[in-house]
């Protein structure tokens, strides 16, 4: 049976006496205190040393550290954690190499902040998503609203984001006082003449860029069509479509609104924007590399234009113009595209298919029209 602890200084001084009587040998002493023969010896070292003082139990803390972080390198560890708390081990790893330290593994700075008391429990596994990325900036952007809070004023703000698909550079991180079609029009515009226009913008299929299943468009996406921009929608109760801006609403919650308080819409604003330079300019992000987003990303070369030219003409293209109700009338026979295209003109381009026209307008297919199905006058809604 082991030893009781408050015993065992008392328990090794009598091993050491009865080695000195020679009656017993170390080997059978060691089996009877259940040690081995070397601490039998050690003990009995110890006490010719030290006396009584020997035989007590000793730290089993090394002498030295060789490979322990150097303190000024862990002070700096922990001013990187003060200033942003929601950074890890490999954020903060980038941001010393950055500086041209020599940084430990992520894993030690994790400990480091584990040891200061900086880091909760452990986290489980996250889950695995496939990635995927346009191949250059502006080729697609994605928006969408962060959830609504309260202010101290009593409004609420609605956090309009906008994320450059391949580089993740967030181009818009606006402050609204509601989610209507011109808050957001009026948003895009300050964003379009900032940062150039995009070839192609993915969004959820809520208001007010979404409609319905079978008619998506809105008057916001039917402007940008104008405007030259394709619209896409994700599909429907399918998050994970714009993974990158719901990964960026996570962050935007840790880093910046748990927590904290705000005013009003000029409050939030004034906050949105340092943090946004912070996220664009700053923060290492692990699906680049460790890279910032402003690395990769690059103004679009196309210029916003207040009054855009009209969509060129194919030669095969019959022109219609959207009636009331969102109507057109072609070949004797009405057809209904979206009553947010009243007033615009539509382009119906033959297919190879006989009867089958496709519907245009600006850089995009709406859908189809198929004259042989004379039950159903809708045009058939085409999703990106």
């Amino acid at each position: 049976m082991p030893w009781k602890v408050d015993a065992v200084e008392v328990q090794r001084l009598e091993a050491v006496k009865l080695v000195a009587t020679k009656a017993i040998s170390v080997a059978e002493l060691a089996r009877r205190f259940q040690v081995s023969r070397k601490t039998v010896y050690k003990w009995v070292q110890r006490f010719h040393v030290e006396g009584d003082a020997g035989l007590a139990d000793r730290s089993r803390r090394p002498g030295g550290s060789p490979s322990r972080t150097d303190d000024a390198l862990e002070r700096r560890v922990l001013e990187v954690r003060e200033t942003h708390p929601a950074w890890g081990g490999r954020k903060i790893r980038a941001v010393l190499a950055r500086e041209g330290l020599c940084p430990p593994a992520p894993s030690t700075i994790t400990e480091i902040l584990r040891r200061h008391g900086k880091l909760g429990e452990r986290a489980g596994q996250p889950r695995a998503f496939q990635r995927f990325e346009r191949d250059t900036p502006n080729e697609l952007w994605q928006m969408d609203f962060k959830g609504h809070f309260a202010m101290r004023d009593g409004g609420r703000c609605h956090p309009l984001t906008v994320l450059d698909d391949h580089s993740r550079y967030s181009v818009g991180l606006v402050a609204c006082g509601n989610e209507r079609g011109e808050t957001v029009r009026e948003s895009l515009v300050h964003i379009f003449r900032r940062c150039g226009m995009p070839s192609q913008m993915l969004m959820d299929n809520g208001s007010p860029w979404g409609n319905d299943r079978e008619s998506p468009w809105t008057p916001l996406t039917v402007w940008l069509l104008k405007l030259g921009v394709r619209v896409s929608h994700g599909r429907p109760y399918h998050p994970q479509t714009q993974g990158k801006d719901e990964r960026f609403h996570r962050t935007l919650k840790a880093e910046l609104l748990s927590g904290r308080e705000f005013r009003n819409l000029t409050d939030c604003q004034s906050r949105f924007d340092p943090w946004r330079d912070v996220y664009n300019f700053q923060r290492p992000h692990e699906a680049l590399g460790m890279r910032v987003p402003a690395d990769r990303y690059r103004p679009s070369s196309q210029s916003y234009r207040e009054e855009p030219e009209p969509w060129p003409k194919a030669p095969d293209d019959e022109a219609r113009k959207v009636q009331y109700g969102g109507r057109v009338a072609f070949r004797g026979q009405t057809w209904h595209v979206s009553k947010a295209f009243h007033g615009e003109t539509v382009f119906l381009r033959p297919t190879r298919a006989d009867g089958v026209w496709e519907v245009w307008f600006g850089p995009q297919c709406l859908g189809r029209l198929d004259q042989r199905e004379m039950s159903n006058r809708r045009v058939t809604c085409r999703r990106e």
